[in-house]
């Protein structure tokens, strides 16, 4: 189990910026950076139907021998619209027995995990489910595997538990080995951090040495998902060929995590590593430029995974000096969704601050963020089927960091300031030949007007604000 993110700022090194861009999905954006043309053949990558939609803004005009730019309707883009490219969705779950079998290619099922929790009695299931969790990220050693079958829930661990089955839908590698054993092949002890050296000779990095050693110490062809988790050695400290390295060698399913909002020492290492100003160190639309960075390492080795998003809710680490509040959680999910999460993690300890726990949704130290955290993840649930369809590839206007989905007859938009704005009032611009009078705000209870123009406007009251438009032609 971690404490957070451990901090490194020593030996200064300077890697560019995280890429943003206003309203581009995270893989366009980094396609941007990489000077990349992610435009796939169909059925180039065998994920699914929907694989071989390219990337990038749609176009102004329809080029020769193209569906005229008003075929935007109720029936959906047209055919010629770009779309940001992905892995699958739910199709990928496909590909491995347990997670199939478990529901994962329903496309009503969006995973949400809470990290290393522990299930002995119904009351905790009871606690975990109310609160829109439906997955374990980890689990104790004396946790009740039958007991989280037998409530529908899925698990990614460490090591068969006593008594898994078909609950466990993937083996957890490790947490964090970027940081704690760096990028390099030397030998590794067996230790973990506290317990003596780590690697042999202890001057070099055996990450890749522990990912290997774990992964083969786990059943084999059981049809179940790999999936570690990283932190600041893939997001700034490693150079990129060691940090894709740790993305794109072991994993079916990757995420890290940087607790932009709480850790002590993550501003700092924004500063120094990503020349991030101080003033932007503590927002929202940071937790998606987490999921862009990712997405920038992973999609260089040619095969795409999910990549899902981990957000803090409560107070991480000992040395911190505050806890995350309700409506920066929501914020950091909605950044994440927008940047492509196909997951959201919560991370749910509190090793600092005035109350410790390490089941914060269930106790009393998370009785301020449990209704938020439940809420945000009502909604996701509402909207899986929507979240679980290729996005569309749009710029909606500037200061805007946005997602576009089709489904069922409507367009939706997942929006929120952009990592360089101000909130305030922003102004959206539909794709040319979309026709609708208004837009509904969905959960606010209330529309907004759109133009002849296909424009409308909305205000965003803090840079965590976010709102969800769906509009029907």
């Amino acid at each position: 189990m971690r404490s957070g993110n451990h901090a490194r700022t020593e030996g200064r090194r300077v890697r560019r910026p995280l890429p943003v861009l206003a309203g581009v999905g995270a893989i366009s954006v980094s396609a941007a950076v990489l000077g990349l043309t992610l435009i796939d053949a169909p059925g180039s990558q065998g994920q699914g139907p929907l694989a071989g939609a390219s990337a990038g803004a749609l176009p102004e005009t329809a080029a020769p021998g193209r569906a005229p730019a008003d075929a935007w309707s109720a029936a959906g883009p047209p055919a010629t619209a770009a779309r940001v490219p992905w892995e699958g969705g739910p199709a990928y779950y496909g590909r491995f027995a347990a997670p199939a079998a478990a529901g994962w290619t329903n496309p009503s099922f969006f995973p949400v995990g809470v990290w290393f929790e522990s299930v002995i009695t119904q009351a905790d299931v009871d606690k975990d489910r109310a609160a829109g969790i439906n997955t374990y990220v980890e689990l104790t050693g004396t946790s009740d595997m039958a007991l989280v079958r037998k409530n529908g829930m899925s698990a990614l661990t460490s090591a068969p538990l006593t008594g898994y089955g078909k609950e466990t839908v993937g083996w957890l590698l490790n947490d964090e080995v970027d940081m704690w054993a760096k990028a390099g092949d030397a030998g590794w002890t067996g230790n973990h951090p506290g317990e003596g050296p780590l690697c042999v000779p202890e001057d070099r990095g055996c990450g890749f040495t522990v990912l290997r050693t774990q992964k083969e110490r786990l059943p084999k062809g059981d049809g179940r998902m790999h999936y570690a988790n990283y932190g600041k050695g893939v997001m700034m400290w490693e150079r990129d060929a060691d940090a894709a390295a740790f993305v794109n060698r072991f994993t079916d399913v990757v995420s890290s995590d940087v607790y932009w909002y709480t850790s002590a020492s993550v501003c700092l290492d924004g500063q120094n590593f990503l020349s991030l100003p101080v003033s932007k160190c503590r927002r929202a639309a940071n937790y998606g430029s987490v999921l862009d960075r990712q997405r920038e390492l992973d999609v260089l080795d040619g095969r795409r995974q999910p990549i899902y998003g981990f957000v803090e809710v409560g107070w991480p680490a000992e040395n911190d000096t505050r806890a995350i509040q309700p409506q920066q959680v929501t914020g950091a999910v909605m950044s994440s969704l927008i940047h492509e999460a196909r997951g959201i993690i919560y991370f749910n300890h509190n090793f600092g601050g005035p109350c410790h726990s390490q089941h914060v949704l269930r106790e009393r130290c998370g009785q301020k963020v449990r209704p938020a955290v439940a809420e945000v993840n009502r909604r996701i649930g509402q909207l899986a089927p929507v979240l679980n369809t290729q996005s569309y590839a749009h710029r909606f206007g500037p200061g805007l960091d946005t997602m576009l989905k089709h489904h069922q007859g409507s367009y939706y938009v997942f929006a929120m300031p952009s990592a360089n704005a101000a909130p305030g009032r922003h102004t959206f611009t539909l794709p040319r030949g979309l026709r609708a009078t208004r837009a509904e705000v969905l959960f606010e209870n209330r529309t907004v007007p759109v133009d002849g123009e296909g424009r409308f406007t909305d205000s965003f009251a803090a840079e965590y604000s976010h709102h969800i438009y769906r509009i029907t032609p």
